[in-house]
């Protein structure tokens, strides 16, 4: 490994899988597109991409054939999802969810991308009530 940026570590849900990665990412975007929604489970998926030599993990994903050259690596026994590679697209080089991260603050989004496919409702997100912890529901 090469980069001298500071590291971040991140696991999956049980903790069977952890790694560490750069925080010097090629970019963080935030995914809104149906593929990336259905395989979460969540309204959009934060991705860091860095070069497979600058993230060491731990543990074995199960790799699921999303597409014909997308590739979804995912927890076998918690089902979290953690990485996605294409080779066509980016050679070399993994997207890490960014909600994985034990701090995801420390890589920061920097973009929002495939908007066309947004659940309408994300865009109104600051007009809904907050609770810093679940409230109480009558």
């Amino acid at each position: 490994m090469t980069d001298q940026a500071p590291r971040a570590s991140g696991q999956c849900h049980c903790g069977a899988i952890r790694y560490s990665m750069s925080t010097a990412v090629q970019h963080h975007a935030l995914c809104h597109c149906q593929d990336c929604r259905r395989h979460a489970g969540a309204p959009m998926v934060g991705w860091g991409l860095v070069g497979l030599d600058e993230i060491d993990i731990s543990g074995t994903a199960k790799i699921y054939a999303s597409s014909e050259h997308g590739r979804r690596h995912f927890c076998d026994n918690c089902g979290t999802g953690l990485f996605y590679t294409n080779e066509a697209i980016f050679p070399g080089q993994i997207d890490v969810q960014i909600a994985t991260l034990d701090d995801p603050d420390l890589i920061p989004a920097q973009a929002q991308i495939q908007t066309a496919e947004r659940i309408g409702w994300m865009e109104k997100l600051e007009a809904l009530p907050s609770f810093e912890r679940y409230p109480p529901f009558e």
